[in-house]
């Protein structure tokens, strides 16, 4: 994929910066929307998933901050986003107090819907496999007997669980996938199961790497991020007609493109509902 952002730093600090900030750096993006009735929405983020949320020094960016954005004009409500990391996220936004909402690539499961409240769909992603070149590995089920790192509670821990035993020793969790990543290029994995967005982003940042990534459609299916609410949460009712409105008129399709330099499915993503 095409990005149109251009980095300040090297790959590899700037991923080292990602990691420590998935660790909780409480770091705020602050915006208004003209709300006349006062009200603010405050959404919890993970920002370790270049291209789709990551730290540039100290604001938030990635396509989901100007998503996000966009929905938050369209609906008239103030709004803020903080990093605060991924199990903070998940357990706070199923709290609800501190923080309203979670905003960070998350995928539509059947199982978190048993605790969460989800937003219509947003995104339609897959996960990928990412291996050095000339490795043997074409497939996930070739992964089986293989070394291979995965962020906790993601998707692609629910998938290698799967395919490799939820205990496996060779199944290696890391609190974000910035420090999955790098145990792939530290020699600690032999592959690394993340977003498919995450995965080229990476690839295309770290050339002399010499990376690869493999998208399996029959052991990886289409899956959708959803913005996360409590269970029960008033948001959702307020925010989704919002995002379909953005998305039919054309706004998400422009946001799209800017990141990602191609045109979005919007029907699928509509008629995923």
């Amino acid at each position: 994929m095409g990005m149109k952002k251009k980095w300040v730093m090297s790959a590899f600090v700037a991923f080292l910066v990602f990691a420590m900030a998935g660790c909780g750096s409480g770091s705020s993006n602050k915006a208004g929307s003209g709300s006349a009735g006062g009200e603010t929405i405050k959404f919890a983020s993970d920002a370790s998933y270049a291209p789709m949320e990551y730290m540039d020094t100290d604001k938030i960016k990635g396509f989901d901050i100007d998503f996000i954005k966009a929905v938050m004009e369209e609906a008239g409500i103030d709004y803020t986003v903080t990093n605060t990391g991924w199990d903070t996220m998940l357990s706070s936004v199923k709290q609800g107090t501190e923080y309203q909402a979670g905003l960070s690539s998350v995928s539509i499961t059947d199982e978190r819907k048993e605790t969460y409240d989800y937003s219509i769909p947003y995104f339609e992603s897959t996960n990928m496999i990412m291996v050095k070149e000339g490795s043997d590995i074409k497939n996930a089920l070739d992964l089986k007997d293989k070394k291979v790192a995965v962020q906790a509670a993601t998707t692609a821990d629910d998938l290698m669980s799967g395919i490799m035993g939820v205990d496996n020793g060779n199944l290696k969790r890391f609190d974000s996938n910035a420090v999955a990543l790098m145990e792939l290029n530290s020699g600690g994995a032999d592959a690394v199961v993340a977003d498919i967005a995450i995965v080229n982003e990476y690839i295309k940042n770290n050339p002399n790497e010499k990376l690869t990534g493999i998208i399996d459609k029959e052991n990886f299916g289409s899956e959708y991020y959803g913005i996360l609410y409590p269970k029960g949460s008033e948001w959702k009712a307020k925010l989704d007609p919002a995002i379909k409105k953005i998305i039919e008129n054309g706004k998400y399709t422009e946001i799209y493109k800017a990141w990602f330099g191609e045109e979005p499915d919007t029907q699928t993503l509509l008629n995923a509902e």
